[in-house]
C-alpha cells in the first residue's frame, strides 16, 4: 500500500530549482568556468516564487539556476575544452620550469581551442531572432574597439571587435537604413532599421583612453568572445541579401594579402568610399510609388515617405570635414543620406579648396570664408536626419550659439513639459502639438488673477437692499465640493485588489506634473538671465 503523505522536498521548488554550488559540483567546474558557460549558452539564475521551500527550509541568500537549465549544460562538449586548456596550462607551467623551448613550442601548436559556430546557431535558429539581439552585441563590441590593449584585453579580440563594427556600419550605409541619432554623454546613440527590426546602439566618443582598472573585464570579454562569433554570422547574411562581397572589398575586387595590409583596412574603416557589389545581382530601386490599401495605409505611406527622404537627404551635397570634427559619425550620417564626404589624407582625395564642396563642417571659428560654399557645425547634421530634411543653416553657423539637440527616442505625451523649441520642431514636422500644448501644467504666473471685487461704500444712516440667496462665489464653492465628495466616493468603489494601482498610479501623475513645473520655472530662469 502506498504511502498517503509525500516525503517533505520531494516536489515543486525544491526540485525545480538548483544551487549554484550544487550546480559547480554537478559539473565539476570552477566558478569561472562555470560564469563562461552560462554567458556562452545564454543560461541565467532565476528567483523561486517560494525561496525557502526551494532551499529546503533554510533562509540563507543562495543564487538558484533551473535544474533542466543544469541538465542541458551537462551535455555541451564544450566543457571537455576547458578541461584540456587547464592540462594546457598544467603542461605549459611544467615546460617552462624545465626551459624546454622546442616542446614549448610543439605545445603552443596544438593549444585547444574551441568553436563557438554550433552554440551561436543554437541560441539563434532563426535569422530575425538574431537581429533582436543586436543591440547590446553592438554596444559592447564599439565599446572594446576604442580600448586599448591588456593582459586581459588581448589584440586579436580588439582588432576583431573594430572589423566587425566597421562591417557592420558599411552594410547600414549601403542598404540606407539609419533612422535616428542622438549626441549624449555616453556616446551617440544611433538607430537602424534592418529587415523590419529596429536596433539602437550607442557608439562611445573618440578619445584617447587611459588603462582602465577599476572595471572587471573578465566577465565582460566572455560576453564579447560570443558576440564576436555571433556578428560574423549577421554581416554575412546581410552582406548576402545587398549582393557585397564578405570581407567588404572597395572598388575592384583584391586578393587577400592586400586586404590584410593596414592602408587597405584604413580605407574600410574611414566609411568614405562605397563597397564593390557582386556582378550576378540585380540592383532595382523602388522610385515607384506605391498604393498602399488597409486600415494602416497611413501610416504605412509616411514610413515609406520617411525612409525615402532620409536617403535622398543629402544627394547632391558635397562635405569636407576639418580636423577637429567627429569623422567617423558624420561620415556614417552623410553617406547614409547618399552624400560625399571627404577630409586632408581622405581616401576619396577630396582637397579644401575644391570647388565641389557645398559644405564645410567645422567646430571652432573660422578666419578666411569662401563665398561659395556654406559653413556649419556637426550638430546640423544629426539635427537634419532626425528632422528628415534640411534644416536652415543659419542657426548652425560658426560661432553661432546652437538651438537645442532633442532626442528622438522619447515621444512626446500630453501633461509632460516639452520646451517650446520642440513644440516649433514638431509643428515645422507637420504634427497637431494643440493637445500637448493645452496639457502642460501653468506655473502661478500663467494662472488667471483673481480680480478684487470693489465693495461699494455703505449709505451712512438706514437704507434698504435687495436680499440674495447665494452669492456666486459660493455657488461655485458648493459646486467644488460636490464634484470633490464624488470623487472620493468613487475612489470608495474601487476594490482593494486596484486600490495600489489607482493610488501609485495617482502619486506618478502627481510627480510628473512637479517634475514638468521645475523643468519650466527653470527654462524661464534661464531665458531671463540670458535676456538680461
Amino acid at each position: 500500500m502506498k504511502d498517503r503523505f509525500k516525503q517533505k522536498y520531494t516536489a515543486g521548488a525544491a526540485v525545480a530549482y538548483m544551487s549554484r554550488k550544487q550546480a559547480l559540483k554537478k559539473l565539476q567546474l570552477t566558478l569561472k568556468d562555470f560564469r563562461r558557460l552560462c554567458i556562452i549558452k545564454g543560461i541565467y539564475p532565476h528567483e523561486p516564487a517560494h525561496k525557502k521551500q526551494a532551499n529546503k527550509g533554510s533562509t540563507a541568500n543562495k543564487v538558484f539556476y533551473y535544474r533542466k537549465d543544469i541538465n542541458f549544460l551537462a551535455h555541451e562538449p564544450i566543457i571537455n575544452k576547458f578541461r584540456d586548456y587547464k592540462v594546457f596550462l598544467r603542461k605549459l607551467n611544467h615546460l617552462k620550469a624545465k626551459k624546454e623551448e622546442d616542446k614549448i613550442k610543439k605545445l603552443y601548436d596544438n593549444k585547444p581551442i574551441y568553436n563557438l559556430d554550433t552554440i551561436v546557431k543554437e541560441r539563434f535558429p532563426t535569422f530575425g531572432s538574431a537581429l533582436r539581439d543586436m543591440d547590446d552585441a553592438l554596444s559592447l563590441c564599439f565599446t572594446f574597439a576604442m580600448l586599448p590593449h591588456t593582459r586581459v584585453l588581448k589584440e586579436g579580440m580588439i582588432d576583431s571587435c573594430r572589423k566587425l563594427t566597421a562591417e557592420f556600419m558599411h552594410y547600414v550605409i549601403e542598404s540606407q537604413s539609419l533612422r535616428n541619432t542622438f549626441i549624449s554623454i555616453k556616446g551617440i546613440y544611433y538607430q537602424a532599421e534592418v529587415h523590419g527590426e529596429k536596433i539602437t546602439w550607442v557608439v562611445p566618443h573618440e578619445r584617447g583612453l587611459p588603462h582602465v582598472t577599476d572595471v572587471d573585464f573578465t566577465v565582460l570579454v566572455t560576453f564579447v568572445e560570443f558576440y564576436i562569433a555571433m556578428l560574423g554570422f549577421v554581416n554575412f547574411k546581410l552582406y548576402q541579401d545587398i549582393g557585397l562581397f564578405y570581407p567588404p572589398q572597395i572598388g575592384q575586387v583584391v586578393e587577400g594579402d592586400e586586404m590584410e595590409s593596414e592602408e587597405y583596412k584604413e580605407k574600410v574603416y574611414s566609411l568614405a568610399k562605397p563597397l564593390a557589389k557582386r556582378k550576378d545581382v540585380e540592383h532595382t530601386e523602388d522610385d515607384e510609388p506605391l498604393d498602399l490599401l488597409g486600415e494602416d495605409s497611413d501610416a504605412l505611406a509616411q514610413k515609406v515617405k520617411e525612409a525615402k527622404n532620409i536617403k535622398t537627404l543629402f544627394k547632391g551635397c558635397v562635405f569636407y570635414l576639418n580636423r577637429e570634427c567627429p569623422k567617423e559619425a558624420l561620415t556614417f550620417i552623410i553617406r547614409n543620406g547618399g552624400g560625399v564626404v571627404g577630409w586632408e589624407g581622405a581616401p576619396n582625395d577630396l582637397k579644401a579648396d575644391s570647388k565641389n564642396i557645398t559644405h564645410h563642417i567645422v567646430d571652432r571659428p573660422m578666419d578666411k570664408l569662401e563665398v561659395n560654399r556654406l559653413y556649419i557645425q556637426p550638430q546640423w547634421v544629426f539635427d537634419c536626419l532626425n528632422a528628415r530634411r534640411k534644416l536652415p543653416t543659419e542657426r548652425y553657423m560658426p560661432g553661432v550659439a546652437l538651438p537645442p539637440h532633442f532626442s528622438p527616442f522619447t515621444s512626446e505625451k500630453a501633461g509632460d513639459y516639452i520646451p517650446f523649441e520642440r513644440l516649433e520642431e514638431l509643428r515645422s514636422m507637420g504634427k497637431d502639438v494643440s493637445e500637448l500644448e493645452a496639457a502642460i501644467p501653468k506655473t502661478m504666473d500663467e494662472l488667471p488673477m483673481r480680480r478684487k471685487e470693489v465693495k461699494p461704500e455703505k449709505p451712512k444712516g438706514i437704507h434698504i437692499a435687495v436680499g440674495q440667496m447665494h452669492k456666486k462665489s459660493k455657488e461655485k464653492f458648493h459646486e467644488t465640493v460636490e464634484k470633490g465628495q464624488e470623487l472620493k466616493m468613487r475612489e470608495l468603489m474601487i476594490s482593494k485588489k486596484h486600490q495600489r494601482v489607482y493610488h501609485s498610479m495617482k502619486t506618478t501623475f502627481k510627480r510628473n506634473r512637479n517634475d514638468a513645473l521645475k523643468l519650466k520655472k527653470k527654462a524661464k530662469l534661464v531665458k531671463a538671465t540670458a535676456e538680461a
